[in-house]
């Protein structure tokens, strides 16, 4: 029955820095409301919704204020010098600094993946399947790295 995610939402302090900030990252604006806006991640499929709230600064967890979107497994090497061209910081994450990013996760399927955070600390990534198959009994390693051990 399940065919996929339709929407997610993330809390913002001021929504109309948040509609460029995600029309940015090339979203269409789908509906704009009060205190409410749509973004088409895949129109027709998918989007995000941006409440504007005054309790935006909950304490950052994994589980709340994180959206990861896919990418292309042939673009994720540009995503870097995508999100630096529209004035979007890469954020160290899991040990990993901007300059190591894309990362590799050890877990099946194999992803790689770059964070950052959208005006309000909303954790965001870029993320890609990579391999279906590999173990995942390796350590997280750079896609450089990755790419060394298993594009042979």
């Amino acid at each position: 029955m399940i065919r996929g995610l339709y929407e997610a939402y993330l809390p913002v302090s001021n929504l109309q820095e948040s509609i460029k900030f995600y029309q940015k990252l090339g979203l269409e604006l789908a509906s704009e409301q009060e205190k409410l806006a749509f973004f088409w991640i895949v129109k027709g499929e998918s989007w995000l919704g941006l409440w504007e709230s005054e309790t935006v600064n909950l304490p950052y967890h994994p589980s709340i204020r994180h959206l990861a979107f896919k990418v292309d497994k042939s673009e994720i090497e540009k995503v870097k010098e995508w999100l630096e061209s529209v004035n979007i910081e890469i954020r160290s994450s899991f040990g990993f600094s901007p300059e190591m990013q894309p990362l590799v996760f050890k877990n099946n399927p194999h992803h790689a993946a770059v964070y950052f955070y959208d005006p309000d600390g909303n954790s965001l990534e870029l993320i890609t399947p990579l391999d279906m198959e590999l173990p995942d009994n390796e350590k997280m390693m750079t896609l450089v790295d990755w790419k060394k051990k298993h594009m042979k």
